[in-house]
């Protein structure tokens, strides 16, 4: 397997150094493997170098967690690839990416296990609830992307407003997340692959005995799947939205085509108990349905590969979320319709309600379309992953070698084939079972994180926000955040009551209330700006953070030890890096990280409003 990557990578390689230089220089960025591709910083020069950045890792990590960078800082670092990716992508294309990256196994696997065992038929309630909250997302999101149009998503938008260091937290989760995600759909992908050729899931798969359960049913058709999906990606992303457009449409009418069949089969006497479980059932199934929503974020990655951001990236997100969301309930309502809820079968609910009302045949065309999602789930999330990897590589917190860009392709070619790599091993080896656990919380945090920074974006900016204001604005985010906190650890320890709600809403509706009539704004959106603001964003954090309460223990011990292992990389590579990288292009001109000359001042609206010098605070 290993072996099979390699050479792809190197014929790829290959073929992109033929005219790939400029001015008919050939340059190789794809075989250089020295130490100055991966660790170029004066701090690992030697070993006494490296021994004084420890000394000073302190200081270093204060000076980090506190800086906030610029969005022109951002925007240039887009230089540090060496070649810029090609704006090809419109918002049709966006809105044909945002579906092809949300609609994938999620609706065809955890609909039917969600009615089943918590919500009943109002599971479509369920998807509601997760929709809003994703939806809600999604604005937060569009802003960001409108205004900082590059390839970093989230780790970009919070680097601006929360901070190196929450960043890279935030950003060394989401990717895990992709890159579980990722081997969970290859693997899925075999098993409907089986049942399209009317065998078992597990026949294609390789039992080997001498690896432990749950790591022996050896996936080489999931390898395979992720090696084609990587070669498509890192050829070219008109071609990946192209393939994703194909494979979208398909996708959709096979949908249709379960809804309006579906209903044909119908039995209104299956909704004669709508919500047997009751409200608790319904948000325990929406927190675990968030996770057929998750994948819009990657496309605001492909944000600097848009013609227009301004125009494109609001109506690709937010109309690519509203078809999602509406035919999400749709197949709800109509698997519901066709079996009673206690009889849908857990593992594939739609080929079996098909089945058990006479129309075997629809198993094939079912499975066909999940196929078709699948496929482009993982074209969206490679595209998506690789360039959250590349513009954390620009900020040296990763080694740049991972930064570069092709320049015949415009993609980010190690990036990509760096993340596909680690997907198809652990698809090869590990059972779904066990990948579905680990699938949890890092989407929420990170969706919660981003709203928050965007409140942060509109109240604060330095040298302009007053410092009575400032300490406002840190006291009523702190009670909503802390509010939203209790009222989910209040819905996890209490089954029956009710008061505590009586204390933490109001202090949230307070908080939200005192944000909006006390503390003015700092910043107002230039091309794109999200509506009720602080509504939205604090609504966004709230609902977040109420669903992270459902979340089960086991995905918390996963979210923690990942943490744990990123704090690690960051205290000993990761800050001396950046640190090192962040003094180098200062310039000594200004701290472009903060925004402040040599003198102390700032430089005023960093939306680039006003370029005038103030104060800095």
């Amino acid at each position: 397997m290993s072996m099979q990557l390699l050479t792809v990578y190197l014929v790829l390689e290959a073929e992109m150094d033929n005219g790939g230089g400029e001015g008919g220089v050939r340059k190789r960025w794809g075989c250089s493997c020295s130490k100055g591709d991966f660790l170029p910083e004066k701090s690992f020069e030697s070993w006494g170098n490296y021994s004084t950045a420890l000394r000073e890792t302190p200081a270093r990590f204060m000076d980090r967690v506190t800086t906030r960078s610029l969005d022109s800082s951002e925007l240039e670092m887009k230089a540090r690839s060496n070649h810029e990716m090609k704006k090809t992508l419109s918002w049709w294309d966006l809105m044909w990416f945002g579906m092809g990256a949300v609609i994938g196994a999620g609706i065809f696997v955890l609909t039917g296990l969600e009615a089943k065992e918590h919500a009943g038929p109002a599971v479509v309630l369920s998807y509601v609830v997760s929709g809003v909250s994703a939806m809600l997302s999604v604005f937060c999101y569009t802003e960001f992307a409108v205004e900082i149009p590059v390839a970093g998503g989230s780790f970009a938008y919070l680097r601006v407003e929360l901070g190196e260091f929450v960043a890279f937290i935030a950003a060394g989760n989401i990717l895990l997340e992709y890159v579980i995600g990722g081997a969970a759909v290859a693997r899925a992908w075999t098993s409907y692959f089986a049942t399209l050729c009317n065998r078992q899931p597990e026949d294609f798969r390789i039992t080997a005995h001498s690896l432990a359960s749950g790591y022996n049913n050896l996936d080489p058709i999931a390898v395979g799947v992720v090696i084609i999906i990587c070669i498509i990606a890192v050829a070219s992303t008109k071609g990946s939205s192209r393939l994703n457009y194909v494979a979208s449409i398909v996708h959709v009418i096979v949908i249709l085509f379960i809804i309006i069949a579906g209903l044909f089969k119908a039995d209104t006497k299956n909704y004669e108990v709508f919500d047997p479980y009751g409200p608790r059932g319904i948000f325990q199934a929406s927190a675990v349905l968030f996770f057929a929503y998750v994948g819009f974020d990657a496309v605001s990655t492909m944000a600097e590969e848009t013609k227009n951001p301004a125009r494109d990236i609001p109506i690709g997100l937010i109309g690519s979320m509203v078809v999602t969301t509406a035919l999400y309930c749709l197949m709800a309502v109509t698997l519901c319709l066709m079996v009673p809820y206690g009889n849908i079968d857990s593992n594939a609910p739609f080929s079996v309600a098909f089945q058990d009302v006479g129309w075997g045949w629809a198993k094939y065309i079912v499975a066909a379309g999940a196929l078709k999602g699948m496929t482009s789930v993982l074209l969206v999330g490679a595209v998506g992953q690789a360039r959250y990897l590349t513009h954390i590589a620009r900020t040296h917190m990763m080694p740049p070698w991972f930064a570069q860009v092709n320049a015949k392709t415009g993609t980010p070619v190690h990036a990509t084939i760096t993340m596909m790599a680690a997907t198809a091993v652990i698809g090869f080896f590990t059972d779904l079972s066990i990948l579905s656990n680990l699938l949890s919380i890092s989407t929420l945090f990170i969706f919660m994180l981003v709203a928050l920074a965007l409140l942060v974006r509109r109240y604060y900016v330095s040298g302009v926000t007053a410092a009575a204001d400032r300490n406002k604005l840190v006291v009523f985010l702190l009670l909503i955040l802390g509010s939203s906190i209790a009222t989910a650890a209040y819905w996890g320890l209490s089954t029956t009551g009710w008061v505590g709600y009586c204390v933490t809403v109001p202090i949230w509706l307070l908080a939200t209330i005192g944000l909006w009539a006390t503390v003015p704004h700092a910043r107002e959106a230039k091309l794109w700006g999200v509506p009720l603001v602080p509504w939205l964003p604090s609504a966004s954090i709230a609902i977040n953070i109420f669903l992270l309460g459902s979340i089960d223990k086991d995905s918390f011990i996963r979210f923690g030890v990942w943490t744990g292992l990123l704090l690690l990389y960051y205290v000993f590579f990761g800050l001396h890096a950046s640190y090192d990288t962040a003094k180098e292009y200062e310039g000594g001109i200004r701290k472009v990280e903060e925004g402040v000359d040599v003198n102390g001042y700032g430089y005023g609206d960093t939306s680039g409003n006003s370029l005038a010098k103030q104060p800095y605070q």
